[in-house]
């Protein structure tokens, strides 16, 4: 299948609008991520050792 240069242009701003919000998403699974490793962390230290 060949494309016209405008569906060309047009298929490339989707995949680069496709491109930044999988970035932001990902920017917010880490720091959800790195949030919740904090709190896991928290929580081992301040647990009494019948749970660990």
């Amino acid at each position: 299948m060949e494309l016209t240069p405008e569906q060309l242009v047009s298929e490339f701003q989707d995949a680069v609008m496709e491109l930044y919000f999988a970035r932001k998403r990902i920017a917010l699974l880490e720091a959800e991520n790195a949030a919740l490793r904090e709190h896991l962390s928290l929580d081992e230290r301040t647990a009494g050792p019948s749970l660990r």
